[in-house]
């Protein structure tokens, strides 16, 4: 493969990472606006196209007055602000739809010119089924609150972001990865271990932060560092729910609780990576520099996260807290990457 050609498939595949973002991010303004539901069918092909004449737009309103939604929380809502919230829906699929084309139109070129190496076709071939996969999942959420309930299922929502930020994160991987040269930085195979570790944990976190939105937990314990009135509240408030862990998943407290958890264990496990990068013998500057670029970013989340919770999620935030969740992401992915080329762990020294 050509110097060229790995140029252009590093910038397709961060064109795509980068529209994946957009997706995420407005995603996130769409369910802060509460806008998600106000498009009640999925039609992935002539769906690309709004309402253009009166009649049309009425046609759409007359179908989201017909869910729970329009009758508990927007009832008397007039067209013009049904617009408001339709666009926003509307933006969010035509978004991905673009993000779909963008990577399947140039997949298909790349594939006629033979510029793809074996592994590197099916790792695409994969990453483009997960994104099929994803629309259904979004249309799979969407359809959750449209009979029984005013808002969306929070598991299928944090299943729905969690699997836009796994593609997202395996775009980011795969730009950095081709055209890599093997037997990269040497480094301790713990360091490697506390890399890939960081790298999933920020999954998790990701996961736990989505169920707070759809729980709207954010909006039931505005204080920190104390939550419930304490720094770690009483096991009977945080597990009353049977069978227990039910309780992470449906008790707002816990919810919460677990997503702040997880972002002090980030932080620890960032900043206890970065000092063994620092004083590990033979790590490089790259690798240490990876390092403390992930430690300050994720250190930066926790004040953006705290910062919004304080104000009671105002949308502004609320977005900048999501969007910097996915450049911890892609940081992590990175530094993760780097330290997993082939070659780059350390031979044990000889007793």
């Amino acid at each position: 493969m050509s110097y060229r050609s790995f140029v252009a498939l590093r910038l397709w595949l961060v064109a795509v990472a980068a529209l994946v973002f957009l997706t995420v991010i407005v995603g996130g303004a769409t369910r802060l606006t509460e806008s998600g539901l106000s498009i009640v069918e999925w039609k992935p092909i002539t769906g690309s196209l709004p309402p253009l004449s009166d009649g049309a737009w009425q046609a759409e309103f007359d179908k989201y007055k017909a869910i729970p939604q329009y009758e508990i929380l927007n009832r008397g809502m007039g067209l013009h602000d049904f617009k408001v919230i339709y666009w926003w829906e509307w933006g969010h699929r035509n978004v991905a739809r673009l993000t779909g084309f963008v990577f399947l139109l140039p997949f298909l070129w790349f594939l006629w010119r033979g510029a793809l190496t074996r592994p590197l076709k099916l790792g695409l071939a994969a990453i483009f089924g997960l994104g099929a996969v994803q629309a259904g999942v979004g249309w799979w959420m969407v359809s959750s609150g449209l009979a029984d309930r005013i808002f969306v299922s929070h598991y299928r929502l944090a299943f729905h972001l969690t699997l836009a930020c796994l593609i997202f994160s395996t775009l980011v991987w795969t730009a950095a990865r081709i055209g890599a040269t093997s037997g990269g930085t040497a480094v301790p195979l713990r360091l490697r271990i506390g890399a890939v570790a960081l790298a999933g944990l920020v999954l998790v976190q990701i996961y736990f932060g989505a169920l707070v939105a759809g729980m709207r937990a954010g909006l039931v314990h505005n204080t920190w560092p104390l939550i419930d009135g304490r720094l770690i509240p009483s096991t009977g408030d945080l597990f009353f729910a049977d069978p227990l862990w039910m309780n992470f998943f449906e008790n707002t407290l816990t919810i919460q609780f677990t997503h702040r958890m997880i972002g002090y264990t980030l932080a620890l496990v960032a900043v206890l990576h970065l000092a063994d990068a620092v004083v590990s013998a033979g790590t490089r500057r790259g690798v240490r520099a990876g390092a403390l670029a992930l430690a300050v970013a994720i250190v930066a989340q926790i004040a953006v996260g705290v910062a919004t919770l304080l104000a009671r999620v105002p949308i502004d935030l609320a977005l900048l807290h999501q969007g910097t969740a996915l450049v911890v992401l892609a940081l992590a992915t990175l530094h993760a990457e780097r330290l997993t080329r082939p070659g780059a762990v350390a031979a044990a020294p000889a007793p």
